[in-house]
């Protein structure tokens, strides 16, 4: 981190003052929320409106993956409070509640008698969804291969960058009440506080080039973008040595789509969109590449990791269990339980068919696109196969999340 002086330490903070009701009055201009707060997030299903609890996944993997997350409630305060609608519960209830539920797991002979025991036990809180109506929008993402290598070559010339030293992430409560919960990614130019690099600046303009922040090398640009979408990626270095990258920080410019930049211009109509149809494109058509890609401003910075990937609450993602979530509104390492469709794919990876489909998943990640009660992310696992279904997500559902009921004072209200 660069040092500063104390009369550059309070300019900054002059500065960032003046700027920021600028930048969030466009911003709420532009970006409606209706639910701020997790409280408004869920509520208590009852009787009816309680959905049939069958699962089309194996046990092992949905054991694996709550115990990642009592994991993580580990690592926590027993006494640390999470919001379920209008109801509280403590890590250390939540750890007492995930071990419940895979009692009741490896008891259950049949799906019948899993749905039974869960309702007895367990209180089911629905996700108010988007526009308060209760559908829920889920995308997928996956984990990318890649072919890399430690040093820069005429063949792996796009480099993966790390955490650069002048980035800043300023916590905007210090300053004002008002801003609470809100923050900025900045960079300090000496006189000014401005925003970090966008995309356009990083890779066409080379603004960090020579500055020792390469961490890798790859050989395509539109690989690397994706893999930035993604937040972690396997790379496959020249001497057939695999190397796990996983997001370290970001440039704190607003996620756009370039999906819905393909839409909008009439490239690719809006029921043929998909990952693979957009790459097919801008590989085809070179120099329309750094146009598109532009158009999103966002930037990823990576780290090198020994496992992964990892989710932002730092536990192993397990394919076809682990969900990303908005985290300002849905409990971290929460139980879930989804409703919504899912591809069939062929061997030679097209889509043969959408099938419906019920499941238990676990929150253990977020995004930065996924914001709101209405959005949820799904990972799918490593590989082209588990890339070809996450790029075709895009399905309407529902959200339920699920916690043990109270018995005298356990529950923290």
């Amino acid at each position: 981190m660069i040092r500063q002086t104390d009369s550059i330490k309070t300019m900054s903070r002059i500065l960032i003052l003046f700027l920021i009701p600028l930048v969030l009055s466009g911003c709420a201009r532009k970006v409606v929320v209706k639910v701020k707060i997790p409280q408004d997030a869920l509520v208590l299903s009852k009787g009816w409106s309680r959905p049939k609890l069958t699962d089309d996944m194996d046990k092992g993997s949905l054991k694996t993956a709550i115990e990642r997350s009592i994991e993580y409630l580990k690592r926590l305060p027993v006494d640390r409070k999470f919001t379920y609608g209008p109801h509280t519960y403590s890590a250390g209830y939540l750890i007492e509640s995930s071990n419940t539920f895979l009692n009741i797991l490896k008891s259950s002979s049949t799906s019948k008698d899993l749905n039974k025991k869960i309702r007895r036990h367990f209180n089911i809180y629905k996700s108010v969804g988007s526009k308060g109506k209760g559908s829920v929008l889920f995308t997928g993402y996956y984990e990318p291969l890649l072919k890399g290598s430690l040093t820069r070559s005429d063949e792996y010339r796009h480099p993966l960058y790390i955490k650069p030293r002048d980035l800043l992430k300023v916590n905007l409560e210090q300053f004002h009440p008002r801003f609470k919960g809100e923050r900025i990614v900045a960079r300090w130019d000496g006189n000014r506080i401005l925003p970090y690099y966008d995309r356009k600046e990083i890779d066409v303009e080379k603004v960090l080039k020579g500055k020792g922040l390469e961490l890798l090398w790859v050989s395509d640009l539109v690989d690397l973008f994706f893999m930035q979408i993604q937040g972690s990626g396997v790379i496959t270095l020249e001497d057939g040595n695999m190397q796990r990258v996983h997001y370290a920080a970001s440039n704190g410019r607003a996620y756009r789509s370039i999906g819905r930049k393909f839409i909008d211009e009439n490239i690719i109509p809006r029921d043929e969109m998909s990952m693979q149809r957009v790459k097919t494109y801008l590989k085809d058509h070179p120099k329309e590449r750094d146009r598109i890609l532009n158009y999103n401003a966002s930037y990823v910075f990576f780290e090198k990791v020994d496992k992964g990937p990892l989710g932002n609450i730092e536990v192993v993602l397990t394919p076809g269990r682990s969900i990303a979530t908005d985290y300002r509104l849905f409990p971290r390492g929460g139980l879930a339980f989804i409703s919504t469709q899912k591809p069939e794919i062929d061997q030679s990876g097209k889509i043969t068919e959408w099938k419906n489909f019920t499941r238990f998943v676990v929150n253990q990640d977020t995004g930065g696109a996924i914001r709101g009660p209405g959005r949820v992310d799904m990972f799918w696992g490593t590989g082209n196969r588990a890339g070809i279904i996450a790029g075709a997500m895009l399905q309407r559902g529902k959200l339920y999340f699920l916690a043990m009921k109270s018995n005298g004072d356990k529950r923290r209200l």
